[in-house]
């Protein structure tokens, strides 16, 4: 483990970074802020050293900026409609902060804060946040945990817990931005990715809440069922493209049971690099990064549109409203628990 300050909040807070290092020299970086991961590096094919994620050089530059790159977002990920709950008989009024609904918990979400370290090794690191009683409007006293591992074999796990007393939503996930032929490598169209997904959860229009229903991919741009280049059908003429400039849906995974299941496959288009997704979760958001304004990420490399790719593991956008989705209602005292794993290593 290694450690070294990132420089300091516009509320003069420290921020520490931290570095785990597996036996190929691999790595993963990772913040207080946020719980964020800053920087994924390994060698591709070639020999060279990739970072394949984005980020920023600095916490004001993640305070400042919308993207919620590598963040651990919650109480609740994606968007709840007209931003309004309803738990145990009572209404909750949430911040409104994308168009009329609540997108990821609000301005004061688990991106926004610093978490302790409660515990470290050479290879895994945890950390913890206490969200008081009606923080991000929700309610109750929430003690929230997230732990990095990195082990040998280039695997990135992420293991998320929490506990609350009252009843509350529990929907956490992460929000790196991927790159497989690197951070500083512009646009990611040509990379390759496979979804375990025969169903997808159209929206209505362009604030993205789903419809309810689960519509089939097969016969439309959003099936990949088969590997595909990620840009090959994002221009297609569908309505559904058209509301988010992209790909911005949630996918339901055909195998989820509660147990680690495959969920996607990519590959870099020049890298060698390769990524699976494993989760325990139900659905997954494809988001091609159609709204990164240009911008000046890690080592003064300009972003913009379409420069990443996220897969978001994560219950279905607005489930705590929608009555067909499995819900992400936390009971007071029971203990929410959820895992990924981004098993990275390159083409044979």
């Amino acid at each position: 483990m290694q450690k070294r300050s990132f420089g300091q909040t516009k509320e003069g807070r420290e921020v520490t970074e931290y570095t785990l290092v597996n036996a190929q020299g691999m790595t993963l970086s990772v913040i207080d802020l946020g719980a964020t991961i800053v920087s994924i590096t390994m060698k591709g094919s070639d020999g060279n050293v990739y970072d394949v994620v984005l980020g920023y050089d600095t916490p004001v530059d993640y305070q400042n900026n919308t993207c919620y790159f590598g963040a651990v977002i919650g109480r609740n990920a994606n968007r709840i409609d007209h931003a309004r709950i309803h738990l145990d008989g009572k209404d909750y009024s949430l911040e409104a902060n994308d168009n009329e609904n609540n997108l990821h918990s609000g301005s004061h979400g688990f991106h926004a804060v610093i978490w302790d370290v409660v515990q470290e090794s050479a290879q895994s690191i945890t950390f913890s946040y206490v969200s008081p009683d009606g923080e991000q409007d929700f309610p109750g006293n929430m003690t929230a945990k997230v732990t990095y591992t990195l082990d040998d074999n280039g695997e990135v796990a992420i293991a998320y817990e929490a506990v609350c007393d009252q009843t509350t939503v529990a929907n956490f996930t992460n929000h790196a931005y991927f790159n497989l032929d690197g951070h500083d490598s512009g646009v990611m169209e040509g990379q390759k990715l496979e979804l375990h997904a025969s169903y997808y959860t159209p929206v209505i229009d362009s604030k993205a809440i789903p419809t309810g229903e689960l519509a089939k991919v097969s016969g439309t741009p959003f099936d990949f069922r088969e590997m595909k280049e990620i840009g090959r059908d994002i221009e297609a003429d569908d309505t559904q493209l058209r509301y988010a400039g992209g790909y911005d849906h949630n996918y339901a995974l055909d195998k989820a049971d509660g147990t680690m299941q495959l969920a996607a496959r990519a590959r870099g288009a020049k890298s060698g690099i390769c990524m699976d997704v494993y989760t325990d979760c139900v659905g997954i958001q494809l988001y091609t990064g159609n709204f990164i304004t240009p911008q000046t990420g890690k080592g003064g490399v300009q972003y913009g549109k379409r420069h990443a790719f996220c897969l978001e593991t994560q219950y279905f956008p607005n489930a705590v409203n929608e009555k067909n989705f499995k819900s992400p209602v936390l009971k007071a005292g029971d203990t929410y628990c959820s895992k990924t794993k981004y098993c990275f290593g390159l083409e044979k």
